[in-house]
């Protein structure tokens, strides 16, 4: 029998030896070039002196030697994992010198004139995957830590990258796996007496796998915002203290302040943390007639900004009167993450805010200070975990979402194949659609070139 294609050509690639700087570029205390293959530790001991033998898991002091003179130009320690107790699976050499890039860049032009070849991005932490370290899911999870932004979305990315969103799958994956084994056998043994597995029993388990799989679906509106964070605009007419505030929530003068109305002509973004999820703020110009050309663009990207942010902060003056205007803005809102801010308290006017208002109100005076924490507060609940939906194994990406989407689809066309007496040859294939889907999910049955797209988004020496 013929080798399939892919094997080979993963067979192939397990037999080279690849290098990278895993440390970031520019200087530093620290640089680490990381080398992993077959040849890794024979090429690792000749790029440092003494080139006595490596042991599993133990840091080894050494020179790093330049050829041409066989002068020390650097110490380093040098750490070897043997196959297979490596992050990678296959041998694997870190050697950690001081963080001069002309000695990292010399130790990996050694490595490759001793055979190694340069790392792709990615190519780690897909040599792991592709040695079952990893399933597709935590080694995804490797790339969102390194891009964590928050400690809360650290915290995620390391909680996928233990198994938790496999762990979540994979109750509904066994379920449809026994659904499958029971038709495939009264297919089988047809012929044989064995009963047939009546409609409402199949009608019952698929249900059951649907709504594990929908529950898991809803994560990916909170897994989407701690991956990616969210938008909040800060809107409101001219001269309430939206630039203020959009400072006070910065604590620093990012946006220009003056007294008089109409200051911001243009969208001012600046990023912030909101309960662990990042949050891009948004000052937007005042909602008004507009007053020349300038200000007409800036209101109209107000408008655009309001319709498409994930989060909105209406401001009012609580030193007037709601103007009506104000008040539809704020009505419109009402089925949206929004919450309105009657900012200048410390003017003390009295003037209220008429008790039918829809979204939660906060009071502060961007001047002084005062009910800033508060607002922070209240942001930080907007952006809060919806309905208490479960931390551990949540959908984070959009490809992750989609698999478990196709698997809801496809398990829908099973139920209604079922409802019409479609025979049972046929109502497999639908569930092993919905099988597929949810395999591809960890990796099990992932096309190559899926696999190229995420690891080549991995930052190389990963």
């Amino acid at each position: 029998m013929q080798p399939h294609p892919q094997t080979t050509e993963r067979e192939s690639i397990a037999q080279e030896t690849i290098v990278a700087i895993s440390t970031p570029p520019g200087r530093g205390g620290i640089g680490i070039v990381r080398l992993s293959g077959p040849h890794a530790a024979e090429i690792a001991k000749g790029l440092i002196r003494p080139s006595a033998s490596l042991e599993h898991a133990r840091a080894l002091l050494a020179e790093v030697i330049d050829p041409e003179s066989t002068q020390k130009i650097d110490e380093a320690l040098v750490t070897y994992f043997a196959r297979p107790r490596s992050y990678t699976g296959e041998d694997l050499v870190e050697i950690a010198a001081h963080g001069s890039p002309v000695v990292l860049e010399l130790l990996v032009r050694l490595a490759l004139r001793a055979g190694a070849r340069l790392a792709r991005p990615g190519e780690f932490t897909e040599r792991a995957f592709l040695a079952g370290r990893l399933d597709l899911t935590q080694a995804e999870a490797v790339r969102d830590l390194i891009e964590a932004q928050t400690l809360y979305q650290a915290r995620i990315a390391a909680e996928q990258m233990g198994g938790a969103l496999s762990r979540r799958v994979q109750p509904a994956k066994q379920k449809l796996v026994e659904l499958i084994a029971l038709l495939e056998a009264g297919i089988d043994f047809a012929e044989d007496d064995v009963e047939v597995t009546p409609d409402g029993e199949i009608v019952t388990r698929i249900d059951t796998i649907t709504g594990e799989l929908r529950e898991l679906a809803r994560s990916f509106e909170h897994g989407r915002m701690v991956h990616a964070g969210l938008r909040l605009a800060i809107v409101g007419r001219p001269n309430v203290g939206k630039s203020s505030l959009f400072n006070r929530l910065l604590e620093r003068e990012r946006a220009i302040v003056t007294a008089a109305p109409g200051t911001t002509r243009d969208l001012v973004t600046d990023r912030l943390s909101l309960g662990g999820i990042p949050v891009e703020l948004v000052d937007t110009a005042g909602l008004r007639e507009a007053k020349d050309e300038a200000e007409a663009i800036g209101i109209r990207k107000t408008r655009e900004t309001l319709a498409e942010a994930d989060v909105v902060m209406v401001v009012l003056d609580a030193s007037v009167p709601l103007r009506k205007d104000e008040h539809e803005v704020i009505v419109s809102l009402a089925a949206r993450r929004a919450l309105v801010v009657r900012n200048k308290s410390d003017l003390n006017t009295g003037a209220d805010v008429p008790p039918e208002l829809p979204l939660t109100t906060v009071t502060t005076s961007a001047l002084t200070g005062d009910g800033m924490q508060l607002l922070r507060e209240a942001l930080a609940e907007l952006v809060r975990n919806p309905a208490g939906e479960s931390e551990s194994g949540i959908l984070t990406s959009l490809r992750h979402f989609e698999a478990v989407s196709g698997a809801v689809t496809a398990l829908g066309a099973a139920r209604d194949a079922v409802a019409q007496k479609t025979p049972h040859e046929m109502l497999l294939l639908d569930l092993y659609t919905a099988l597929r889907q949810l395999d591809s999910l960890t990796g099990e049955t992932t096309a190559d070139d899926i696999l190229n797209r995420i690891f080549s988004t991995f930052c190389i020496g990963k």
